[in-house]
């Protein structure tokens, strides 16, 4: 029996897009567009933005963000090829070459910044562009190998996208969008030292100071209690301000009583399987927050 070359052909041709679509970490990707395109929705205070643009600025916003996953990977390849959480990453691997992630990251941001400044605005794209650059450069290849508060001073890049969307629609910043990064910018060190947490071994192999491995479990703990707090004091303010209502308002309370009910279990009762409970929570927590402000925002109570 023979085999085509044709056959064997696309098998690898699938199997390669697949590594370069992986190297934009998908999953993380769509939780920040998704933020972006809730931030579009918010700043139209009657009807819908446009389609066209609010297609346009996804495209731009979710190209940058991907180039700069991309970036990420290509700069911490070798710690990632010694976690087993991040071991079968493409370049963990050595599946794909520097210069193939460089080129490709270069490619898809370029064309991100291309669409959002012909399509949406040119104040996105740069807002865009400075994220692209903390993350991938001040957060990765700077602060993250050198401190342990990494991730609360390199996560304001990752909260920025409800502004960049916000942007994108009506070329500005107002107070409003940067509440809602914000609440990214605080709910960002529970999130993520949840994860650091049970896997904390992985982190220790790795060399990365991170809180749990430098600071130990205990001090990580009242960190993500002491967070989770916060996190539910800034999610008032939407309301406070007069940004949202009570639909937003209770679905808040609701939200935050689980988050701190999650955070006191870590802080006082702690397993590994605690943590990767509040991990997963955390992120259906962001999500439906989010939901509840776009409802809030077309159906006023």
């Amino acid at each position: 029996m023979t085999t085509s070359a044709s056959t064997i052909a696309a098998p690898k041709s699938s199997h390669r897009i697949a590594q370069y679509w992986a190297l934009t970490k998908p999953r993380v990707t769509q939780l920040a567009v998704f933020c972006a395109i809730i931030g579009m929705f918010l700043a139209k205070d009657d009807g819908l933005p446009g389609w066209r643009l609010v297609l346009s600025a996804t495209v731009g916003i979710w190209l940058l963000t991907g180039a700069a996953f991309a970036v990420n990977c290509l700069a911490e390849r070798e710690i990632d090829a010694r976690m087993a959480r991040t071991a079968r990453r493409p370049m963990a691997m050595g599946d794909i070459t520097v210069t193939q992630t460089a080129v490709f990251a270069a490619v898809i941001g370029g064309a991100g910044m291309w669409v959002l400044y012909t399509q949406v605005n040119p104040l996105t794209m740069w807002l865009t562009f400075v994220t692209f650059v903390g993350y991938a450069i001040i957060y990765t290849m700077i602060l993250k190998p050198s401190t342990p508060q990494n991730i609360v001073i390199g996560g304001l890049s990752g909260a920025m996208p409800p502004a960049l969307g916000w942007c994108a629609v009506t070329g500005d910043v107002p107070m409003q969008a940067w509440l809602l990064v914000l609440i990214i910018f605080i709910w960002t060190p529970p999130h993520f030292w949840a994860l650091a947490m049970y896997r904390r071994d992985d982190y220790a192999k790795s060399g990365l100071p991170m809180l749990p491995v430098t600071h130990g479990m205990k001090v990580t703990q009242l960190h993500i209690w002491l967070y989770s707090i916060a996190l539910a004091a800034t999610t008032m303010l939407p309301f406070a301000v007069h940004m949202s209502g009570l639909i937003y308002l209770v679905s808040a309370v609701l939200l935050n009583a689980v988050f701190l009910r999650h955070s006191w279990k870590i802080y006082k009762h702690y397993t590994d399987l605690i943590a990767r409970k509040a991990f997963t929570y955390s992120i259906i927590y962001l999500s439906l927050l989010f939901v509840a402000l776009l409802v809030d925002h077309y159906i006023k109570l």
